[in-house]
């Protein structure tokens, strides 16, 4: 079956799960979420990989409106990607939102159910629309649903923040997407890529401003995501993976079709800036998902911080095609398309990890979590793989896409400008302490959580998730270990995404052919790839279909620095490893030696209270105290006496006021409000008043039109 009848049989399937649960008992719509919600995604997913291995994009024009134009969908290699991404995101959040209605009912469960087969339907639009017209019914379309998922909630404050902000938004998209446009009247995608060669320089930088800043309020990119946090911690749990798993990519995904595919190249100017802001939001999010206690608005502040390291890995490849360096822009581009499938993966996970946790223990503050490890094993197990992912540790997925990004940014030594080389170093410190930063904030949260004691009553009583909530868990986690260990099949998929964009091919230029070394058009040296041999680059060739399981690229003559790196081979040392310390444990020491098990050493107190443990706020006071000149938070000291002089306590309270909203949405508010202030006091009900104001008005009229 072609493309168009898959999408075609995923969109009907989708359509058919809102009748269904719209008009079925309310015990049964859960049923259908999953079983429609699974199908759907089942169709999508043969969809993208059509879309991304054919030949020649797939095209349909459905109908016309009005003479003003056609409704037109397309599916090339950059939307056949993002279909698969929203697929495997889709697939098993489906059935995770039907189990977390089953094991703990929410209100209206129906109207939940069809709205998130609803935003099934809106983000497949946004990623195969083909002109104006269908791209905003589609992007307005998921905007509103999204809205509607949170007030469920009954938090209509922060969706309302949400749907405010993001109409700017998409304002703004519309005005570029309208100046690309020009003069032609066509509003077909492919008419405003043939008329944006033709743009100025100003107009291209204007054009390319709008459309950066207002899809980066979908990204969650500074200095617009204050909307972010407060949006994801509402919203419920059952959709919670899907919002932050599908659609915050559709941000990413506006940045890379308008400004890779529509656009020309990028200046190096706009490079520059894609690259620093990247840079800040992705050490901006990771600083306070660190000191964040509730671990949903964490995993929302890590998700501001994975967008972050998606951008910076974009800005260099902007850099790198302005600068004609394809080859280096296609390594960039690969690693941030392997970032934004790796955070969809791990982050879907996450957020299921929460909502199991929340529901189980009640609660989401992880001073008050603790010991969940013994009384929830399996969730704490695939919680353990997300975490591990999302630190970058080997051999799991998100170390082989930051591994990458990092590199990309070492290969700014090319480059001949001194001041970009300093925006690459610049960039390449914030990503480094955004590493770090990672591994403390998600080490503060999987310990804090899962390991020692219970900090809570209602912990002690908590159980396991459902088979209906693990069930889409080990799927996940299985996902994050197989794009970890399995590189160099992932890369040359995404190479073809990248191809398109960047006219260079970045599976050559990361994937030797070291398992036939011999094959025409190699690109390294014989005695270059013989000493990899030597090294073990050949085990496997047999065995393993494809190039090699090593991820190498060696710079040229000027810099011939190899970065290497084979997260396969890794996975099967430490499975050996592991073999071997455990064959040893089994064979030396527990048979010479009697096992007991006794109460752990608690300093030689009576009892250990949950009073007297390590709390998530005391693990993440370094990083207040390192950072206070960024967070600066608000101290409120409330003083009790019992006289003038004796003092009872001082209870002092500390409030982390958002950077963003200090230096943006705050003074904006305020200079709102002594505006409106101003306006009010004009309004004074006195005739002799407004007479006043209109005569200076006719005044003000008089003079301008003398000088006209």
């Amino acid at each position: 079956m072609g493309i168009g009848l898959w999408l075609l049989i995923g969109f009907v399937l989708y359509g058919l799960g809102i009748a269904a649960v719209l008009t079925v008992p309310s015990k049964m719509c859960r049923s259908m979420l999953a079983g429609f919600g699974v199908a759907g995604s089942l169709a999508l997913l043969p969809a993208g990989f059509d879309a991304l291995f054919r030949a020649h994009s797939f095209r349909a024009a459905l109908w016309s409106i009005f003479n003003a134009g056609t409704i037109t969908i397309t599916a090339d290699h950059l939307a056949g990607f993002f279909l698969i991404v929203t697929a495997l995101v889709a697939l098993p959040s489906s059935i995770f939102a039907a189990g977390q209605l089953q094991t703990h009912p929410i209100r209206h469960p129906k109207a939940l159910s069809a709205l998130y087969l609803a935003l099934l339907i809106a983000i497949p639009l946004v990623i195969i629309a083909a002109d104006i017209y269908l791209f905003l019914i589609a992007w307005e379309s998921m905007s509103i649903i999204v809205y509607l998922i949170i007030t469920s909630s009954e938090r209509e404050r922060s969706a309302y923040l949400m749907l405010a902000i993001g109409e700017l938004g998409t304002l703004s998209v519309l005005i570029a997407l309208l100046l690309m446009s020009g003069d032609h009247g066509s509003l077909t995608f492919s008419a405003l890529k043939s008329n944006g060669s033709n743009l100025g320089i100003g107009l291209r930088w204007t054009v390319f401003l709008l459309s950066f800043f207002g899809f980066g309020i979908k990204a969650g990119l500074i200095p617009f995501n204050f909307w972010l946090p407060r949006a994801y911690t509402n919203a419920p749990s059952p959709a919670i993976p899907l919002i932050a798993g599908a659609t915050l990519n559709l941000g990413l995904y506006g940045i890379i079709r308008i400004n890779a595919g529509l656009l020309p190249h990028p200046p190096i100017g706009a490079g520059v800036m894609v690259l620093i802001i990247g840079s800040a939001t992705a050490l901006i999010g990771i600083l306070y998902a660190t000191i964040e206690d509730d671990l949903k608005t964490l995993l929302a502040h890590s998700s501001i911080e994975n967008a972050g390291i998606i951008t910076t890995a974009l800005g260099a490849g902007f850099i790198f095609l302005a600068t004609g360096h394809h080859t280096l822009a296609a390594m960039a581009f690969v690693a941030a398309l392997y970032h934004l499938l790796n955070h969809s993966v791990f982050k879907t996970l996450l957020f299921m990890g929460s909502g199991a946790v929340e529901g189980a223990a009640g609660t989401r503050s992880l001073d008050r979590l603790g010991g969940l490890l013994k009384r929830m094993p399996y969730t704490g197990l695939f919680v353990l793989v997300a975490v591990l992912s999302i630190s970058a540790m080997p051999p799991f997925n998100g170390f082989v896409s930051e591994w990458l990004t990092l590199q990309a940014l070492l290969r700014s030594v090319v480059l001949s400008s001194f001041s970009i080389k300093i925006a690459f170093v610049t960039a390449g410190v914030g990503l480094a302490l955004t590493a770090g930063l990672a591994v403390t904030c998600f080490v503060r949260a999987f310990a804090m959580g899962f390991l020692g004691i219970a900090r809570s009553e209602a912990i002690s009583r908590a159980h396991d998730a459902s088979k209906a909530v693990l069930t889409p868990m080990v799927f996940l986690a299985a996902v994050c270990l197989l794009l970890g260990v399995l590189p160099t099949t992932v890369i040359p998929m995404l190479d073809r995404v990248v191809v398109p964009i960047t006219g260079a091919s970045g599976t050559g230029a990361l994937v030797p052919n070291f398992f036939t070394p011999n094959e025409t058009g190699s690109r390294l040296p014989s005695d270059f790839v013989a000493q990899f041999h030597n090294l073990g680059a050949q085990i496997g060739r047999n065995v393993i279909p494809g190039p090699g399981l090593v991820v190498l690229h060696r710079g040229g003559t000027a810099n011939p620095v190899v970065f290497a790196m084979s997260t396969s081979y890794m996975f099967i040392m430490l499975l050996f490893l592991l073999a071997v310390s455990g064959g040893v444990v089994a064979l030396v020491v527990s048979r010479r030696r009697k096992v007991e098990r006794r109460r752990q050493w608690d300093g030689g107190v009576r009892d250990l209270l949950p009073e007297m443990t390590y709390t998530a706020t005391g693990f993440a006071q370094p990083v207040r105290v390192i950072f206070e000149a960024i967070l600066r938070p608000q101290v409120v000291e409330h003083r009790e006496t019992l006289t003038e002089y004796f003092r009872i306590a001082i209870r002092r309270r500390r409030d982390e006021v958002y950077l963003i909203d200090r230096l943006v949405l705050n003074p904006v508010s305020a200079a709102t409000a002594w505006i409106s202030d101003g306006l009010a006091r004009m309004h004074n009900g006195r005739v002799n008043a407004y007479a006043g104001y209109v005569l200076l008005a006719l005044l003000l009229l008089l003079v301008i039109a003398s000088f006209g």
